[in-house]
């Protein structure tokens, strides 16, 4: 039973982590194509407060995606309403990673989200160490390894 809780486990962490490692890189690959490079350099150098107001972007963007699926979804139209919302999802966390990755030493200086950030992280960490040594973690580290060196070729 052990050994299929850690698989499960295991499963989770490394679609979070895929997830999260992908969505952070098209969230600049994204901010390159539309050329917001100097919008960054200013979000990272920004106030705490300036950096919590931009961290409600991502909600007020996703939020009319998350009503139109929600729309489809009382009008039976189960298919695309599931479709849109799993959209929104990841949109919202590709917003949420970008802001936050400019904005995190500024955000961290409010007390709950240094103690929800930390908390978050430390669960992670202890996750981390629980399967780091199952077959199917080390197994996905090889297959990751060798998807990031194909689109580092492909990219160039």
């Amino acid at each position: 039973m052990k050994k299929l809780l850690l698989t499960l486990l295991a499963i989770l962490l490394i679609i979070e982590e895929w997830l999260w490692d992908f969505l952070s890189a098209c969230g600049h690959y994204l901010a390159l194509l539309l050329r917001l490079e100097g919008v960054e350099r200013w979000l990272a150098q920004t106030s705490p407060a300036m950096a919590l107001l931009a961290f409600t972007i991502p909600v007020l963007i996703v939020t009319p995606i998350n009503l139109a699926a929600l729309s489809l979804l009382l009008h039976g139209l189960l298919l695309q309403g599931i479709l849109l919302e799993v959209f929104a999802k990841l949109l919202g966390t590709l917003l949420v990673a970008r802001v936050f990755k400019l904005t995190k030493p500024q955000l961290l200086t409010f007390g709950i989200i240094a103690f929800v950030y930390h908390t978050v992280m430390g669960w992670l960490q202890w996750a981390h160490a629980k399967i780091i040594d199952t077959e199917i973690y080390r197994w996905s580290r090889q297959v990751k390894a060798q998807v990031k060196a194909k689109v580092k070729a492909w990219l160039g």
